[in-house]
């Protein structure tokens, strides 16, 4: 006989086991709660049974998620986003579940389980997704924000689905009478909140937070969350509903971003409970006996899915390469459908037989979500470059735009990097081509005059349109091992002579690189400990010449071309004129120094040869302040120069 107290302890071993596994293999910790569900269920090793205590409390997992959602229901970014999200979004969801129900209707599935189903597909992973953009640093990113935008139209979608599930259950007869009905409730209950809810809950939050008590806000937060989420139910509606309409409401209030990390730890937690009771519901004996059908059921999902959203984002102005990044990866289901399905199920509305192989499709689909996001780069320039037109007009650009360069620089990659290399390029007056395969950041470049144009340069015939014969360099600016080795292997057949500099993330290529031909290999791991470094010793008051031939030394352990070079009398460490080398100095102006009220031009620093670098005015730091900048009593000025004119510039800014 198993306690409720031992369910949750054999919960939370297994649980911490399994998510310890996969944040190791860098892999959603959500993937990990459904295996253990799987494992533990009642349907494998059984040490849980599937009882209404433990599906009770997985209901509050759903509750906590969508009252995270609620928090993000902000009009503002909804107006903002309003063509992606009402748009895009709202089609997507609409069209998803239509073709769906259409299938489902064609293979004999009852009308209101199809519509149901429909619904389940339509949604994708919030949470898996928003996460691996912000590692990715793509939330900001063409792609992203359709993404985004996409999985918020999702979010909402939810809302009017968990509305219409029970009405369906209800019966055919009554359908339109009961749909009727909860839209009515819930348009009751969100008027009332709307209109009372936030005046209320500003003015009770005030209340609480007067308190100064951190354990009596989280305790209201939970008051909140829970007592809406019983309200709704009470009112024929759903538990979901409720904390979604309390997030809504905390959103417009000044709380919303500490009621977020507080109520965190909740929704987390119960979260993984209520996803580990959904991997309880797979029937593994009943999977494998399908395992056919589930496979054909999984790519029917991914390929319709993808489809229909890629096919939705050129309609509304995506270039092919973000279309096909936002249709790779929102094409596996989410924690909403799972929602969704459940309550159905519970319901009566989804059979067994329907169920099973659906949620695995379902489960293998977001398995699959990672891997989709990671190469959807690459099928999409993939898919790009295999339009034979599209080559041709890309070489042919190429060519224009080169044809006048003669001993420039060839820069693979326009990004960061690229670009930081293309104005140093500029400024010294040294001609150069950028090859780089992402059409919107090309289209703002050469708009604004830059010498950039779409081109792989990993392909030997986009490096023959760019010059490579006339180059006098080539510079690697993306961290791509395997795309640089190519591009070194065309550069070593064409013209192996030619300095190649390439950029990466650590050293453990670097050798690979330089057998492969490169003249220098950059890391970007090495170069920012040497700037992390050089920056400490400085404001540590070790001189420039010391911190100089520090970084010189470690340079030339790393880099052959720096070997021989910045090297002078005043570069020897053991002579005496270390007090004569500049270095970095901080003056904090006290009440009544002479300096106060005083502009740095009539102080007159730069004189006796100091120069003012920063002022930090209440921990705001401005970077080389103007001669007219007035100081003021509480200033930090960091001053640059000798030992000797430092000693001298900081009387004069605090004795006159």
């Amino acid at each position: 006989m198993h306690s409720l107290l031992q369910s949750v302890l054999i919960l939370l071993a297994t649980a911490v086991l399994v998510v310890v596994v996969f944040r190791s293999l860098r892999l959603p910790p959500l993937l990990g709660y459904l295996i253990v569900g799987v494992a533990i269920g009642p349907h494998a090793l059984a040490w849980i049974p599937d009882t209404v205590a433990v599906r009770q409390l997985a209901e509050i997992g759903v509750v906590f998620l969508m009252f995270s959602i609620g928090l993000e229901f902000s009009l503002p970014k909804l107006v903002t986003m309003r063509r992606i999200v009402f748009g895009l979004g709202a089609v997507q969801v609409v069209v998803t579940l239509l073709l769906v129900w259409t299938a489902a209707a064609a293979l004999g599935v009852e009308w209101r389980a199809g519509l149901v189903l429909g619904g389940v597909v339509a949604m994708s992973s919030t949470a898996i997704l928003a996460k691996l953009l912000a590692e990715r640093l793509e939330l900001n990113s063409s792609h992203g924000r359709r993404i985004i935008g996409i999985l918020l139209a999702q979010d909402l979608a939810v809302v009017p689905l968990l509305i219409i599930a029970p009405a369906l259950a209800a019966g055919a007869e009554t359908l339109a009478v009961n749909l009727g009905l909860a839209f009515a409730k819930a348009a009751a209950v969100l008027a009332l909140l709307l209109f009372l809810g936030q005046r209320l809950m500003r003015g009770w939050f005030h209340l609480i937070a007067r308190q100064k008590s951190a354990e009596l806000f989280v305790l209201n937060v939970l008051l909140i969350t829970l007592g809406l989420a019983y309200a709704t139910e009470l009112a024929g509606l759903s538990l979901a509903l409720g904390a979604f309409l309390a997030g809504a409401l905390i959103s417009e209030t000044e709380y919303r971003y500490q009621v977020e990390v507080d109520i965190r730890p909740f929704r987390d937690v119960l979260l993984g409970l209520f996803f580990v009771t959904i991997g309880m519901m797979l029937d593994l004996q009943l999977v494998l006996g399908q395992a056919h059908w589930i496979m054909l059921l999984l790519a029917a999902l991914l390929v319709l899915k993808a489809s229909v959203i890629i096919g939705l984002s050129l309609a509304f102005g995506a270039d092919v390469t973000v279309a096909l990044r936002v249709g790779l990866a929102l094409a596996a289901c989410g924690e909403f459908g799972f929602v969704l399905l459940a309550q159905s199920h519970g319901l009566g509305l989804v059979t067994g037989e329907i169920m099973q192989p659906v949620l695995a499709a379902m489960l293998l689909s977001m398995m699959a979500t990672p891997f989709l996001v990671e190469h959807s780069e690459r099928v999409a320039r993939g898919w790009v470059r295999s339009d034979w037109v599209h080559r041709a007009m890309q070489l042919h650009n190429i060519a224009v735009q080169s044809m006048a360069a003669e001993q420039h620089v060839v820069i693979c990659g326009y990004g960061r990097s690229g670009q930081n290399l293309a104005r140093l390029l500029e400024q010294e007056s040294i001609p150069f081509i950028a090859l780089d395969v992402d059409p919107q950041r090309i289209r703002e470049a050469a708009a604004a005059g830059e010498s950039v144009v779409f081109g792989d340069a990993a392909r030997r015939e986009v490096l023959v349109a760019a010059g490579l014969l006339r180059a006098k360099a080539l510079a690697i600016t993306y961290a791509d091992t395997a795309s640089a080795l190519r591009i070194l292997g065309h550069v070593r057949e064409l013209r192996p002579e030619l300095p190649v500099v390439v950029r990466t993330r650590d050293d453990s290529d670097i050798d690979r690189l330089k057998v492969a031909g490169a003249a220098e290999v950059v890391a970007e791991v090495m170069e920012g400990s040497l700037i992390l470094a050089s920056t400490a010793l400085m404001l540590l008051g070790v001189p420039l010449n010391r911190v100089l031939a520090r970084i010189r030394e470690t340079r030339e352990q790393r880099y052959s071309l720096f070997r021989g070079f910045f090297r002078g009398i005043t570069d020897e460490t053991g002579s005496g004129s270390e007090a004569e080398q500049p270095r970095l100095h901080s003056v904090t102006i006290a009440p009544g120094a002479a300096a106060v009220g005083r502009t740095l031009g009539a102080i007159g620093l730069e004189a006796i040869g100091v120069e003012v670098t920063a002022v930090r005015r209440r921990n705001i730091r401005g970077v080389a302040p103007e001669p007219d900048t007035r100081i003021e009593e509480g200033d930090v000025l960091v001053l640059l120069g000798a030992e000797q004119e430092l000693a001298a510039a900081e009387i004069r800014l605090l004795q006159g």
